[in-house]
């Protein structure tokens, strides 16, 4: 039987975990790290008990946790991208669904159930994607949540896909660090995120976060966050080896993710660092994303779709699916306990 709910929580031995209906959201969670203390790594947006959340539309009205994201992007102002990049597919491309029709609409949950969440989404009619479905299954023997997602189709197409984690940060500057598995090679954005507060030079290539070239050709150590100074952009790493952590030195706690490499081959890193000034944003927006992808930066799904520089490197920017087989994707975030403070 299905239920009519706006949230849907369940316990362990080693947490709580919420979910909302918006976007399918995980929400408020609780991880118990093996000392006992209490660890709660997911970001939830400042305005989500605000007076005027109501008027806020799609994602935005409950950003928080993590999501997923079918198709995955939105078009990006392209009048300042290199002459490699196709930016006529942007100028052209009509999104309807900033991140996919399932971010910012109502999930409906299945039956209750012990030891796991399921919920789903039908998708418009007229959509190449039918519905995806979502399991959230905590891990009995420890502080970690199996994720399942499954996007069934109503016709081939080929599309891109985000895992949408959102992390919450220190109030203090570089008392977090990033921690990404192998990487092949790492990119920053071809166009500008935030005009009031960019971050990082255009279209550049890195091999390490830690060096990293900043829009006034300063160098960035990328993976010690938050920065002092307001900023709001995007990092990809390519060829990633499925894993990423998080690790909060003051809370003595990593947060883990890692996810099948073989679907989502790379990670984008949404740096907002209290860069954008427009309502509810009001440059008090702290958080770091650490999502899974196959795209080309989250941009239109029409660019991810085509021969962009990222596909032409041999990195898939776009999932193939078919109406014949539903295509599941598992994935893993928990925490574990640091054994020292830095």
């Amino acid at each position: 039987m299905k239920q009519k709910s706006d949230m849907r929580s369940l316990s362990w031995d080693h947490g709580v975990v919420s979910i909302n209906a918006l976007g399918g959201m995980i929400g408020p969670t609780v991880f118990i790290l093996p000392d006992g203390r209490p660890a709660s790594p997911f970001h939830i947006a400042p305005w989500w008990n605000e007076d005027g959340r109501d008027a806020l539309v799609g994602l935005i009205k409950g950003l928080r946790g993590e999501w997923p994201c079918v198709p995955f992007g939105f078009p990006f102002p392209a009048q300042d991208y290199p002459k490699r990049w196709p930016a006529q597919i942007e100028d052209v491309s009509v999104v309807t669904d900033v991140h996919g029709y399932g971010s910012g609409v109502n999930w409906t949950f299945l039956d209750d159930t012990i030891d796991e969440i399921a919920l789903f989404v039908d998708y418009p009619e007229d959509h190449a994607v039918q519905s995806l479905e979502r399991v959230i299954r905590p891990k009995p023997d420890e502080p970690t949540l199996e994720i399942l997602l499954t996007i069934h189709m109503r016709r081939a197409s080929c599309e891109p896909i985000g895992l949408h984690s959102c992390f919450r940060l220190p109030k203090n500057s570089r008392r977090a660090i990033l921690e990404p598995g192998i990487f092949r090679i790492g990119r920053t954005h071809p166009s500008t995120i935030e005009p009031e507060a960019p971050i990082f030079a255009q279209d550049q290539k890195f091999t390490s976060l830690k060096s990293v070239t900043g829009r006034n050709e300063n160098m960035y150590d990328a993976s010690r966050l938050p920065f002092t100074e307001n900023g709001e952009d995007i990092l990809q790493l390519d060829d990633i080896d499925g894993t990423c952590s998080l690790a909060m030195l003051d809370e003595g706690y990593r947060v883990h993710i890692n996810w099948d490499k073989e679907i989502l081959p790379s990670l984008l890193l949404w740096y907002s660092n209290r860069g954008r000034s427009a309502a509810p944003w009001n440059n008090r927006h702290l958080c770091i994303g650490i999502e899974p992808i196959c795209s080309s930066f989250g941009m239109s799904p029409d660019m991810s779709r085509a021969q962009n520089p990222i596909a032409e490197e041999g990195t898939s920017t776009c999932v193939p699916l078919s109406p014949n087989s539903p295509l599941t994707i598992r994935y893993e975030i928990g925490v574990s306990q640091m054994r020292g403070l830095l």
